[in-house]
């Protein structure tokens, strides 16, 4: 069996970025990935726009070049696979992950398939994408229940609850309209997110002010059937059937907590947040390093590709026994 120098689990952006570091260091890696590669990003709507730059979500030195100030989802998807091929790096796709054991100096990567691969440093770039949160309600599993909006398309005609009232919800609440879909949000809190995109707020809210997409805010939605939901109001107290052809739980992901279990790496009970060296993100198990938003534990909106590609250039020069390079993007924001 080969013996590499770092496995490296998940082929997002993040987990990108630390195979190119090993390969610049002369390290033979192997990069495992559940599905395919920049799986999430593929998974995202269809016509998403990136927040960040195209500069701020470049990896390995190799420029981003595109007409507009923000690349959309297939020219990140064209971007990343190019610059995978570009640094040769070594993939073993649709192949996930279920445990890492460590030997003595040696881990093993344990695959739900049954395969093993063994590796002197592990590093674990899983994000969040894969772990919708849920709400722990009747019906929530129902096959016209879902936690991803890919496109307005399917769903012109009908009505259309989403459940949340951050960027996902605005931006699919918006386009949904704009493709004649009978819209409502239901959110528990008074408002919309303050982290909503700044240009979104006022298009949402003159929609509102317009009647055409409609909002129930300081809201619970208590249990969804087929075609109907009921929502509490918190306010009031008081609880209706809404109509609902379609429910988007448009509520937010966590990392796969469990998953870090099962690899020996300890989590703070409350948030998640495994417990990591903020220089080197090494975690409480020698050898197994935190690269990305899956440090952020349930606060995933303070890590993401602008900040997270970075934590590869530091975890590789402690794997090379180099200077680590500081890393602007620590825990302590969180």
């Amino acid at each position: 069996m080969k013996l590499y120098d770092v496995v490296i689990i998940g082929a997002g952006p993040c987990g990108l970025a630390a195979g190119i570091e090993a390969a610049k260091a002369g390290l033979s890696h192997l990069i495992l990935e559940k599905g395919s590669i920049t799986e999430s990003i593929r998974r995202y709507p269809k016509r998403m726009r990136f927040f960040s730059t195209a500069e701020n979500i470049e990896i390995g030195g190799i420029p981003f070049p595109i007409s507009e100030v923000k690349a959309n989802r297939s020219e990140a998807l064209q971007y990343y696979r190019k610059v995978a091929g570009y640094y040769h790096l070594n993939f073993k796709l649709f192949t996930e992950v279920a445990q890492v054991v460590k030997q003595d100096a040696i881990f093993e990567v344990q695959t739900v398939g049954g395969e093993t691969y063994q590796a002197r440093k592990v590093i674990i770039a899983t994000g969040y994408f894969d772990f919708p949160r849920k709400l722990g309600i009747p019906g929530e599993n129902l096959p016209h229940v879902s936690p991803y909006y890919d496109e307005p398309f399917q769903y012109s005609f009908s009505k259309v609850v989403i459940i949340g009232a951050a960027n996902s919800a605005v931006e699919a609440a918006l386009e949904m309209y704009r493709h004649d879909v009978d819209v409502t949000i239901v959110h528990r809190g008074e408002d919309f997110r303050p982290t909503v995109k700044y240009w979104l707020v006022p298009d949402v809210k003159n929609r509102i002010k317009e009647g055409k997409i409609k909002t129930k805010f300081n809201s619970l939605i208590k249990a969804i059937e087929p075609k109907r939901i009921l929502v509490d109001n918190l306010l009031t107290g008081e609880e209706e059937w809404m109509e609902a052809d379609f429910v988007f739980m448009l509520i937010g992901y966590i990392p796969d907590g469990a998953l870090l279990q099962r690899c020996g790496i300890e989590l703070r009970e409350s948030t998640m947040i495994p417990v990591f060296d903020p220089e080197t993100f090494e975690t409480n198990v020698p050898g197994l390093y935190l690269c990305g938003t899956v440090i952020a534990g349930i606060h995933t909106e303070k890590v993401f590709i602008e900040n997270g590609r970075d934590h590869a250039v530091a975890i590789i020069d402690h794997i090379a026994g180099r200077e680590v390079r500081k890393v602007k993007e620590l825990i302590d924001r969180i």
